[in-house]
């Protein structure tokens, strides 16, 4: 694509928040640096992946009803999800689960236009974990997306703040974080400012009650990154590496594991 000159006149502070993002890998120059800023904050249709790989009886809450399926009020818990993403400009959506949620869920949602997004539907044949199932978008996608995890509902959460937080930093990913009384059920990460030193999923004992909420942003080089699981394998060789970033959020997602979740909700 033809690149044209420009001139514009910013102040000081400013230039030092573009020039913090060269890192000479994925960003080279500060022409980089302002375009790569521009594009990802001004971008009308930016990529979200849905997860809902494992097991469909994993997923289930009733007999022929699945978390992303079960309703709340007048809706199912992924159409709140898809109507969420598109309040912030997020038009191109990719769900991954197996063949029977699948197909439950494109009788509900189709092709999004209704939602006024472009749904695609990745069928799971089998995985060891999130990662497998984020593996299967390897060549699909070619910018920085968001990932959620399809069994939560998360209206509450500022997702432009963690996207924009995502882009002004040089991280493979930005994970949300969020505090829990109990950290031993979920991913601990020990944090300086904004990087994440070390994820260690589920730990037997903690006393570190900063966790990670199942929503992140990330670069198209997390597919690079071997192992099955997310939390276990790739989140953990980010930190080592200091290429994985954190969010704090003041609010917090709400996960759907059963029947008793949904009836507190409505």
């Amino acid at each position: 694509m033809p690149k044209a000159k420009i001139s514009i006149t910013i102040s000081k502070k400013t230039l030092q928040d573009i020039d913090s993002i060269i890192d000479n890998i994925y960003v080279r120059n500060r022409s980089q640096a302002i375009e790569h800023l521009v594009k990802n904050s001004l971008g009308k249709n930016k990529t979200a992946v849905i997860l809902l790989g494992g097991s469909e009886e994993h997923l289930a809450v009733s007999k022929g009803e699945y978390r992303p399926t079960a309703r709340i009020r007048n809706a199912a818990v992924i159409e709140l999800a898809i109507k969420k993403l598109r309040e912030n400009n997020f038009k191109t959506i990719c769900i991954v689960a197996r063949h029977r949620l699948l197909t439950r869920l494109f009788e509900l949602l189709k092709d999004g236009a209704e939602y006024g997004v472009k749904i695609s539907y990745i069928e799971e044949r089998a995985s060891g974990g999130t990662a497998d199932s984020l593996r299967l978008l390897k060549g699909k996608i070619g910018a920085n997306f968001l990932v959620v995890y399809g069994d939560i509902v998360f209206s509450k959460i500022n997702i432009d703040e963690l996207w924009s937080d995502h882009i002004k930093q040089n991280a493979i990913a930005t994970i949300m974080l969020t505090t829990s009384p109990k950290p031993s059920e979920k991913g601990t990460v020990r944090v300086e400012g904004n990087r994440v030193l070390t994820f260690t999923q589920k730990p037997k004992k903690s006393d570190i009650y900063l966790v990670f909420s199942p929503i992140f942003v990330a670069e198209p080089q997390i597919f690079e990154y071997s192992g099955a699981s997310l939390e276990f394998s790739v989140f953990p060789q980010l930190a080592e590496k200091g290429l994985l970033n954190g969010h704090l959020s003041s609010e917090k997602e709400i996960h759907i594991h059963s029947n008793k979740d949904l009836e507190k909700l409505k």
